[in-house]
């Protein structure tokens, strides 16, 4: 069984694409738009195949993201090596994103960092 896909609403549509885009190497498809109920979305997709579809629409309601809350908690992208893991949250932090942990080695094993990204969304860089 594979995920086909991961799917997060944001209420800047654009800047999320391009928060991708920048850090992750993302590559943005076509807009779709649905006029009727005014939904928006992009998928977006990563080298190795993986996509993310980020969605808008008019009316949502935006709870605050706490660090420990209920639901899905990150995402996590494997950068490829410890030294892009420094690099990455580095540049991440240099940007004005919060780092909450790492970079560290975890009791189970992982190099990883974890950050605040785009609208309060927890963002994971292990090897």
């Amino acid at each position: 069984m594979l995920i086909e896909h991961v799917a997060m609403y944001v209420n800047k549509l654009e800047a999320a694409r391009d928060f991708f885009v920048k850090y992750f190497n993302a590559v943005a498809g076509k807009k779709y738009q649905n006029e009727a109920t005014g939904f928006s979305s992009y998928f977006l997709k990563f080298d190795n195949g993986a996509r993310l579809e980020l969605m808008n629409k008019p009316a949502m309601t935006d709870t605050d993201k706490t660090l420990n809350r209920m639901g899905y908690a990150h995402i996590a992208f494997s950068v490829g090596s410890k030294a892009e893991v420094d690099r990455l949250t580095e540049l991440l932090l240099n940007d004005g994103y919060s780092v909450v942990s790492g970079p560290r080695t975890t009791g189970d094993g992982y190099y990883e960092s974890c950050i605040v990204s785009i609208e309060g969304n927890l963002i994971e860089l292990t090897v």
